[in-house]
């Protein structure tokens, strides 16, 4: 019983910590552009002009084709148009290569070309908001058997509202409750505005 109450309290501390390394709520977002992929094609996705249209959605996560990440962008393609229903747009951010993620963001059963998912390659974005970033890890394979030869960010997701602030910093859920407060933190913003404009 004690070393099970001990074991909860290293994996809360694992999270709190998780939590208090990133940035918080009301910091100012790092601006970023770096290459990503939308349904197979490449492009340069620019945070700055993406916030130029409403909230922006930046999830970072650990490796296209993982579990947990698989689950968490198919989340996100299930309901893109929620997001954009609330004035919000979505982009994912890993260290994986460009050339994965060609393939992640076209691949139906996940991204299936309903958003960018972006290639941080040097983890350096990921390090400006204040994220972990772990080297790679030798022998470790994806869920198509191919080795993973990047480094890994840890799964925060950051809502940023167009004058470039850090509306919410969303870690320590699962993959689909990530995706599911990140909704409900959008839909919010997007009842302020509204009623602000009555």
């Amino acid at each position: 019983m004690k070393n099970r109450i001990w074991l909860t309290s290293v994996i809360s501390g694992f999270f709190m910590q998780s939590a208090i390394a990133a940035l918080p709520e009301g910091a100012k977002a790092p601006d970023f552009k770096i290459p990503a992929s939308l349904a197979g094609k490449e492009f340069s996705y620019s945070l700055q002009e993406n916030l130029k249209h409403g909230p922006v959605v930046v999830y970072f996560y650990p490796s296209a084709y993982t579990r947990g990440c698989n689950i968490q962008a198919h989340e996100f393609s299930v309901h893109t148009d929620k997001f954009k229903a609330a004035g919000a747009s979505v982009v994912g951010v890993s260290l994986d290569s460009i050339a994965r993620l060609n393939e992640y963001s076209a691949d139906p059963e996940y991204c299936a070309g309903k958003f960018p998912v972006a290639s941080d390659k040097d983890g350096k974005v990921a390090k400006a908001f204040d994220l972990n970033v772990r080297d790679a890890e030798e022998g470790r394979v994806d869920s198509r058997g191919a080795a993973i030869d990047h480094g890994f960010a840890e799964r925060t997701t950051f809502i940023i509202t167009p004058d470039g602030k850090i509306a919410a910093t969303i870690g320590g859920l699962t993959p689909k409750e990530n995706v599911l407060k990140a909704l409900e933190v959008v839909q919010e913003l997007g009842n302020s505005v509204a009623s602000k404009s009555l």
